[in-house]
């Protein structure tokens, strides 16, 4: 086996916060890959076949020739390292911005990511309606949203004075704030940074991948149906708060 960059860049992914990350920094350096779809909806990435690209069973997930790489932020460090020669979205290795750069991103992975993506799953798809568990996580939320702002009222970008992959993970997840009823007016510094990176064209297009025929306000009439079912199980035997009492 040669020693890579391969060239031969496939990458399995959905249209999730995390499908979207590895897409951002691919499209952001025109570099050439294939997209395989994977249908979460189905647990096509339980398969065989997925596992022995990502034992986790989670999307995103990349192979590069016979190299595979797993976790979405794995995947991007991956792509920097390996393609970003000229350090246009990165800092060079072992330097003060490298680590701040990676700070951030683990930011996300260890806090935005997962606690939002609870506060999703109760507030849109969980199987009984909780005020705790939606107020839990939509306020930890807004806390970690807060830390973002302290960082954006005062400079443009996360880590140092450009754009780079700790942007491009926190964005994929923030974007979708409004989703949860987060007023976003309450953290300024954060809207203008997402409007700088939603009129990046790169931004633009990664956004559409993978064609999956529906369009961003399709997604958005989903989730809000979703919401609604979740909603009309409050005061009924689904309702943990009803539940408790009985």
């Amino acid at each position: 086996m040669s020693s890579p960059p391969y060239n031969a860049l496939t990458l399995y992914t959905a249209g999730t916060p995390n499908g979207l990350k590895p897409v951002l920094i691919l499209e952001e350096l025109g570099l050439k890959y294939d997209v395989k779809p994977i249908n979460i909806m189905t647990n096509e990435q339980k398969q065989d076949w997925y596992l022995d690209i990502n034992p986790n069973g989670r999307i995103p997930a990349l192979k590069d020739g016979d190299l595979r790489v797993f976790e979405s932020a794995a995947i991007m460090l991956y792509v920097t390292d390996l393609y970003d020669k000229e350090k246009q979205f990165t800092y060079d290795y072992g330097t003060a911005l490298y680590y701040e750069m990676l700070s951030w991103i683990m930011f996300q992975m260890g806090g935005i990511g997962p606690m939002q993506g609870q506060a999703n799953h109760f507030r849109a798809f969980a199987p009984v309606y909780s005020a705790y568990g939606i107020k839990r996580y939509t306020d930890e939320t807004k806390r970690l949203y807060g830390v973002l702002e302290i960082r954006l009222s005062k400079s443009d970008w996360l880590a140092g004075d450009k754009y780079t992959i700790a942007d491009m993970a926190n964005y994929s997840w923030t974007r979708g704030g409004p989703m949860l009823d987060i007023d976003m007016s309450e953290f300024p510094g954060v809207q203008k940074w997402l409007k700088r990176i939603e009129d990046r064209p790169a931004v633009q297009k990664a956004r559409k991948i993978p064609d999956t025929g529906r369009s961003e306000e399709d997604i958005q009439k989903m989730i809000a149906g979703a919401k609604a079912r979740v909603d009309a199980l409050m005061g009924t035997a689904k309702d943990e708060t009803v539940k408790d009492e009985l």
